[in-house]
């Protein structure tokens, strides 16, 4: 079964505490396919109380990364490569995502395990997918990159070397707070499938950005599929 139809069966039989994570489905072909994950310094699964008292103060930063479980990009097979963007932005990065920021810095890790054509390829579809982001790469890295996403319990794994690490999981009922929680701001990139959740652990320690950050145990993820 491939990654998209057990991403299917799992949203299908899956309760999210509370409210359950929003997902969409995408039905034409796409070209370049895979899993999808991503975490904010800012808690997206959450209601207007916490995200109003969050807004300007949280939320500068992220990560987005792709897992390609199959396509082409510039006649480059990416099957079993990933790539990931780190942003760095002025403003909480909320209902407009990228948008909402006026100044945007990001570094772009490249899996090691790529030759240099399978490389350039990355870094033009991580531009090409990571909106204003993708614009305003300051640094572009190579890293032992390891991701994974378990659809059927919707858990999420990504480590990148020593720079970054993003452990995640479906959200609980004890994760409630609210009782309104939803999927409050969509997700940064173009996606299908998702499902908010919880950032059990989350850093970025490397260069490029002038700042580094950590946030363990928050609700400030994204777990998805992707095709483009």
């Amino acid at each position: 079964m491939s990654i998209r139809s057990k991403m299917v069966v799992a949203a299908a039989v899956a309760a999210v505490a509370c409210v359950g994570a929003r997902s969409t489905w995408g039905v034409e072909a796409r070209t370049v396919r895979g899993s999808y994950l991503e975490a904010r310094t800012c808690q997206v699964y959450t209601g207007p109380c916490f995200a109003n008292a969050e807004a300007s103060l949280t939320g500068h930063d992220a990560m987005m990364a792709w897992n390609i479980e199959a396509g082409q990009v510039d006649g480059q097979d990416l099957a079993g490569l990933s790539v990931v963007v780190v942003v760095g932005a002025d403003k909480t990065l909320g209902f407009k995502g990228l948008g909402d920021a006026e100044k945007i810095k990001s570094v772009v890790l490249v899996d090691e395990k790529a030759n240099e054509e399978q490389a350039a390829a990355l870094v033009k579809f991580a531009q090409q997918h990571a909106g204003p982001a993708g614009k305003s790469v300051q640094r572009v890295d190579r890293a032992p990159i390891a991701m994974s996403l378990d659809t059927a319990n919707l858990a999420g794994k990504l480590e990148a070397g020593k720079t970054l690490k993003l452990v995640t999981r479906k959200a609980r009922e004890t994760d409630c707070i609210c009782t309104n929680e939803t999927a409050y701001y969509p997700p940064l990139a173009e996606v299908e499938n998702f499902a908010t959740g919880v950032t059990v652990d989350g850093a970025f320690r490397g260069r490029g950005l002038g700042r580094t950050w950590s946030i363990p145990a928050t609700r400030s993820a994204y777990m998805a599929t992707f095709a483009y």
